[in-house]
């Protein structure tokens, strides 16, 4: 709260003549991130809407990493943030979903966004603790791995450090959220496809 207070060039505790917690302040903060940064466009497509909110969600929480945490569990209930919700709601209004449903679907989507960027922020800050990028730090488990593989206790493991190729794409925190993403959004949007009968 001092920090706020130097930043707006203000008396220490001036600030609670405006907010009357520093959790009050939070949630103007939330609100507002929510208004400015988090973009996404919405059609007649629920899929394609929820995907861009995704994906705008994830733009916005790597930009601003306190939302990560911050911005979930009771809703501001500000502006900015009832716009969002009424937005989203509205371009996955309609589709065959309860609102409860419609609520599932929507939190799920946020969860899955959140755990996904605080893994990636995660990973920033192990390269940046331990000054190694991915592929570094994979060559120096060589020994470790080579040890674990020769014990042949962990078959799936094995197979993971000899065939998989996702450690080594320079390109898999994208190709790993998208994948994922389209995974999340088949399940999400599942019960709006005809049920067919087993025999």
């Amino acid at each position: 709260m001092r920090s706020l207070d130097a930043a707006l060039g203000v008396c220490a505790t001036s600030h609670y003549r405006y907010v009357e917690s520093k959790e009050e302040v939070v949630d103007l903060m939330v609100d507002h991130a929510l208004g400015a940064d988090l973009q996404f466009d919405t059609d007649a497509d629920p899929r394609r809407s929820l995907a861009a909110f995704a994906r705008g969600m994830r733009r916005m929480l790597l930009a601003h990493p306190w939302m990560a945490i911050h911005g979930v569990g009771r809703p501001t209930l500000g502006p900015n943030t009832l716009d969002m919700v009424e937005r989203l709601f509205t371009a996955i209004d309609g589709v065959g979903l309860e609102i409860d449903e419609m609520l599932l679907a929507v939190g799920t989507l946020d969860a899955y966004v959140r755990g996904r960027v605080l893994d990636q922020l995660a990973e920033q800050e192990a390269i940046r603790r331990s000054g190694l990028s991915q592929e570094q730090w994979l060559e120096r488990m060589e020994p470790w791995m080579g040890g674990i593989i020769e014990g042949g206790r962990y078959p799936l493991v094995t197979r993971i450090v000899i065939d998989a190729r996702a450690p080594h794409d320079p390109d898999r925190i994208e190709k790993s959220f998208e994948g994922g993403l389209e995974r999340v959004l088949d399940g999400l949007l599942a019960p709006l496809r005809p049920k067919t009968d087993v025999p």
